[in-house]
């Protein structure tokens, strides 16, 4: 069951400082002010990340099979949903890609003790109404969609505090959301380089 903190109680981190810069830099840099509702185009290889800042599809995947051995096909799989849910949940996709790394290891056929699946490990149980429908939490499409509308709700009900929700989408996890930013950093330096 996921631990929830209550406003006021905790004080403000430098961690949580520098997660709301990376999350509000990235997020604004997703969403324009004039921006529509985004359609499930897929996205292509030649879509160029200079105008938004946002990684371009093709630095994603090499990222992942340079960094992780991720297959071809699997990174492509993988970068195309970050990129899409990303869009869709106004989620940095760097953000997104971190918490994979620490959930997963971007292992999409990952099954933790406590039965969580998949990229971002999906705990079926805590979130059935999400999962109802769902048919195979190993599909990256369906995990990253999940895992994203699980996060962005805690984004939200947090009132943007990073820290708190990726406290509560760790389920508690000592450490998780440094481990999460060490990652964020390490991706952001790696795909300006790409």
């Amino acid at each position: 069951m996921p631990v929830q903190r209550k406003a006021g109680r905790y004080p403000v981190s430098g961690l949580t400082i520098m997660l709301v810069a990376i999350f509000v830099s990235c997020a604004t840099a997703a969403q324009p002010a004039d921006a529509q509702p985004v359609a499930q185009a897929p996205i292509v290889a030649s879509e160029a990340t200079s105008e938004t800042s946002l990684p371009a599809l093709s630095d994603i995947t090499a990222m992942l099979r340079a960094q992780f051995r991720v297959a071809p096909m699997e990174s492509l799989k993988i970068a195309r949903a970050v990129l899409i849910e990303s869009d869709r949940h106004a989620i940095s996709p760097v953000l997104l890609l971190a918490v994979m790394a620490v959930e997963s290891s971007f292992d999409r056929h990952a099954v933790s003790v406590a039965g969580a699946r998949g990229l971002m490990q999906i705990l079926p149980a805590a979130h059935p109404q999400l999962i109802a429908g769902a048919t195979d939490l190993s599909d990256p499409a369906i995990n990253v969609r999940i895992g994203s509308t699980i996060l962005r709700r805690y984004l939200d009900e947090s009132d943007g505090d990073i820290d708190a929700a990726l406290f509560r989408y760790s389920g508690g996890g000592r450490g998780y959301a440094r481990r999460v930013v060490l990652n964020m950093q390490r991706f952001d330096a790696s795909l300006r380089r790409e």
